[in-house]
Parts: C-alpha cells; sequence; structure tokens
C-alpha cells in the first residue's frame, strides 16, 4: 500500500470520526408535574347535587376515541362532523403547511450528499483568412464551410472550420457535516414538521368541536322558538278569555290591554329567535366547506341527552392534547437549532473533484489521453466575527427558554380549562336540576292565578306576573341546557377530543407517504374510533 493511498484511507477514517460529532446541547424534555386529580371531578362536588345531574364517567370507563361526537348520539351531528375532515378550508391549509414543512424537511437532507455539475462544451473555429468568427455552439452546429450558429445567431464566410475542441467535464463538491450542522438542521425540519402535525390536529380538534357548540346552540334556538310559540298560543287564549269577560262586563279594559301587551311581547320575542338560528345555520354551512346560501338545516328540538365523560387523570391530558404535543416538539426544535449555530465555531472542510473528458474531436474524446482527473480539499474558519456566533447562539438559548416557558403555559392553560369546564357542567346541571322545582312552581302558580282570575276572584295583573315568571324560568332551563351540553363538547375539546401523542409522526418517519397519508385522514386513519 502506498503512502498515499493510507493517508487517503486515515483521512476518510477521521472525517467519519467527526461525522459522529455533534456539538449541540442534547434535548431533554422539561419535568412538568401534574396535580393527582382534577379537582372538579372529585366526588365530593356532587354529594348535594339533586338527583340526574351530570357525573364524569368512572376512571375504568374507556378513553374518549377519535369520533368523540358519537357519545351525544345524534346522527344529525355524526353526519355533519364527517364532512368537516373533507371539506373544511383551514383544516386544507394546515394540512398544506404540513406538506410545506415535509418538503423543508427533504431539502435539509440534501445537505449529508455531495452537489454534482457538468458543465460539456464545445468549440469551433475558421481560417482568418475567410473572415470567420469564434463560438460557442452545440453539437448540432458543427460542419464545414459556410454554417450559422442557431444558438448565437453569427455566421462564418467561405473558409474551412476546424474544431478547436469537446469538453466533457464533471465536477464535485461536499461538505461533511463534522460537527453535526446538517443533522441538526434535519432534526429542527423534522420537530418542526411534528409541530405542524401537532398543529393541523389541534385546528381539525376546534373546526369539530365549533361545529358541535354550533349544532347545540341552534338546537337550543329551536327549542326557544318552540317555547314561545307554546307561549304565544297560551297568551292568545287568555286574551279570549280576557275579552270574553269583558264584554260580559266582569272584566275591565285594562285587563284586556294587559293581555294584549302580554301576547305582543311573546310574538316580538318569538320573531327575534330567527336571527341567531340563522348565524349558527350560516356559521355550520362555513365549516362544513358549502356556501351558506345553499345550506339549510331542518328544525329539531334539543332532546339530547348528555353523556357521562370520562376525565381521566391530569398527568394523562400531556399525552392527549395536541396543542401541548406542539409546544413540546416546538422545545425540540429550538434546541436543535441551538446544535446548528454552535458548529460555527468549528471549521469547514470542503472536499471538490473535478473529471472528464476533453479533446479535438469526437474520435478522441473517449481515448485515454483525453481523460482527466483532479481532487482538492479545503478548510475555512472564521477568526473574527465581531460576536456575531455567541450573540445568535445567545438568541437561539434565549429562544428555547422562551419555548420552555410556552410549553409549561400551555399544560397550566390545559389543566385550567378542563378545570372550567368541569365546574360549568356540573354547576349547569345542578341548576337545571333544581330550575325544574321552580318551573313545576311556577306552573302550579299560573294555574291557581288562572283560576282566581276566572272567578272574578283577582284581576288579570296576576295572571300576567304568573305567565312572565313561568316563562322566565323556562327561558333559564332552556339557556342552561344550551350551557350544559357545550360545556360538555368544550370538555371532550379540552382533553384533547380522544388524540394521543401516540398518532404524532415520529420524526425519522414524517415524509414518508404513510404518514401523510394518516396526517391527511385524521386519528380515524390510525385506528383511534
Amino acid at each position: 500500500m502506498t503512502a498515499s493511498r493510507f493517508s487517503a484511507i486515515q483521512l476518510f477514517a477521521c472525517m467519519l470520526l467527526l461525522e459522529a460529532c455533534n456539538v449541540g446541547p442534547k434535548y431533554t424534555k422539561p419535568a412538568m408535574p401534574a396535580p393527582p386529580a382534577f379537582k372538579e371531578s372529585a366526588p365530593a362536588a356532587y354529594t348535594t347535587a339533586p338527583p340526574g345531574t351530570w357525573q364524569p364517567a368512572s376512571p375504568q370507563d374507556a378513553v374518549i376515541k377519535g369520533k368523540w361526537w358519537e357519545m351525544f348520539n345524534e346522527p344529525e351531528l355524526n353526519a355533519l362532523e364527517d364532512q368537516v375532515n373533507i371539506n373544511n378550508q383551514n383544516i386544507a391549509q394546515y394540512f398544506q403547511n404540513f406538506m410545506a414543512a415535509r418538503a423543508q424537511v427533504r431539502q435539509a437532507q440534501s445537505g449529508f450528499y455531495p452537489t454534482v455539475t457538468a458543465n460539456p462544451s464545445i468549440s469551433k473555429s475558421g481560417n482568418a483568412a475567410g473572415s470567420s468568427t469564434t463560438a460557442i455552439t452545440s453539437a448540432n452546429s458543427i460542419a464545414s464551410g459556410s454554417t450559422s450558429s442557431p444558438a448565437t445567431g453569427t455566421s462564418s464566410s467561405t473558409g474551412v472550420a476546424t474544431f478547436g475542441g469537446i469538453s466533457l467535464p464533471i465536477e464535485a463538491s461536499w461538505a461533511p457535516d463534522l460537527w453535526g450542522r446538517v443533522r441538526n438542521t434535519v432534526h429542527e425540519n423534522q420537530y418542526a414538521a411534528q409541530v405542524s402535525a401537532a398543529d393541523l390536529e389541534n385546528e381539525r380538534l376546534t373546526e369539530q368541536a365549533d361545529l358541535a357548540v354550533y349544532y347545540f346552540e341552534l338546537r337550543g334556538q329551536d327549542s326557544l322558538q318552540d317555547l314561545y310559540n307554546r307561549t304565544i298560543e297560551a297568551d292568545k287564549k287568555s286574551l279570549e278569555l280576557t275579552q270574553a269577560l269583558f264584554e260580559t262586563g266582569i272584566d275591565s279594559p285594562e285587563d284586556v290591554a294587559q293581555a294584549q301587551v302580554t301576547l305582543a311581547n311573546a310574538e316580538e320575542a318569538a320573531a327575534g329567535v330567527a336571527t341567531n338560528r340563522a348565524i349558527y345555520e350560516h356559521a355550520i354551512a362555513m365549516l362544513i366547506g358549502k356556501p351558506a346560501s345553499s345550506f339549510e338545516m331542518p328544525v329539531k328540538k334539543l332532546t339530547t341527552q348528555l353523556p357521562p365523560i370520562p376525565v381521566g387523570l391530569p398527568s394523562e391530558l400531556l399525552e392527549r392534547r395536541p396543542d401541548i404535543a406542539a409546544a413540546e416538539r416546538t422545545m425540540a426544535q429550538a434546541n436543535a437549532l441551538i446544535g446548528v449555530e454552535k458548529a460555527a465555531y468549528y471549521p469547514t472542510l470542503n472536499l471538490t473533484g473535478a473529471g472528464g473528458a476533453q479533446g479535438s474531436s469526437l474520435a478522441r474524446l473517449f481515448s485515454l489521453p483525453a481523460l482527466f482527473w483532479s481532487l482538492g480539499t479545503s478548510a475555512t474558519q472564521i477568526l473574527f466575527d465581531a460576536g456575531l456566533r455567541n450573540a445568535t447562539v445567545a438568541q437561539y438559548t434565549a429562544q428555547y427558554n422562551a419555548d420552555v416557558a410556552a410549553y409549561k403555559q400551555t399544560v397550566l392553560m390545559g389543566f385550567q380549562q378542563v378545570e372550567d369546564s368541569i365546574a360549568t357542567l356540573r354547576v349547569a346541571s345542578d341548576q337545571i336540576a333544581r330550575e325544574e322545582n321552580a318551573i313545576q312552581a311556577a306552573q302550579k302558580y299560573l294555574e291557581i292565578a288562572t283560576s282566581r282570575y276566572e272567578t272574578g276572584l283577582d284581576p288579570y295583573l296576576n295572571v300576567m306576573t304568573a305567565q312572565l315568571t313561568l316563562l322566565s324560568n323556562q327561558l333559564t332551563q332552556m339557556g342552561l341546557r344550551v350551557t350544559e351540553m357545550t360545556a360538555a363538547v368544550q370538555l371532550v375539546q379540552a382533553l384533547g377530543g380522544g388524540w394521543n401523542v401516540r398518532q404524532l409522526p415520529e420524526a425519522s418517519a414524517v415524509t414518508s407517504k404513510t404518514t401523510e397519508s394518516q396526517v391527511q385522514a385524521g386519528p380515524q386513519a390510525l385506528g383511534f374510533r
């Protein structure tokens, strides 16, 4: 073995060892302590609640699955939710953002490989007596005598043209990843793609939850419309009775006027319900990707029974919310970026090589003397940059610390949202049960007031007061029913909607076709149903 060949082997071995170097900091997920249980879901919170009050599912029950909306047992809602993942344009936008992030990973991976270029050329020249010109042309312009160059538009006069030369050089250059700059750049982009995938799932969950909220709000408006319609019918009967009693001389004109005012107020309120219903209907149309002008939902009262919802443990929340996963992957991305910038402290090695063939004719081009090659290496080290590298590393280190704080804040916000939703759901359910007693008492009050009015014992004012009391209690209960259903949806959303961090694509597989199809299809593609 020659000395030069032995030196080349040593250089290659050293480069392989340096390829394993990574000057960036090792990423460690920061610890985030979680409480042992959600305070608002403790059994003690339900000890004084009336029978029938909502309680979370027991811990041994199954966790929320992918199609979480099916727990409400609303076929129409199920059909609408199936359209969201297909037609919602916000989800489509986030998916394309994920595709762009995947492309950036492939861009970064190209840094592992050398760059190869080719620059073939052909030159032709004529004699001076023929007043010819010299041009670099393509092979199609090789001729003798008077010629014209399509590439340049120049021409030569009559003479004998000769080959000046044909060259087929190929050049290659490669900068080995000695200090992990390329590796950390790839990791940074892989983590960024994971962030994009988690953002997509968070947006998907948001759109699904918004649809469910709008659906129950719209059904609440339908129930409110039905309540006003029944109230209007009762007020019409009261007005007819008042007019009849007035005509017989038992009642007074003031009682008739009061009955007319009560009826008019109910009719005005009933007409206003249509506005909110239309707004919710239009919002649903947008979520499923349809023009509001061509979408319509049939009228149906809110009769959905509130299901028990498995709350689980706070520690599980860290694995179930896509926004928390996105915040954690953002930290990993920022950590990798520090490694990219720290590699700038070390020299960059560049390897170059060239080879090819060069001859005066096609016949000589492929002969052994026409072949040529060259190899070279160079190293670059920044000696002075006025603190640029230090400042850049400090910038990205501070950004990493900011991302750590953002991650912890996201976790704390997740705990808060779950506690808020459980409390809202529990209190609303308690109020509904207690409001039912108030409605029954108000109904009895109205029956007594109406009976005493019909016998002439009391004025119509007592009847009107009883009617307004009953309507107020019914409106309160209806509002609480809507609050209860929307709080249930928000609780599911706060718990992650059945998503799990295991569904996040691995960093090493983020660019695979399988990952692309799974991310586009959502949790259902992985069997989370």
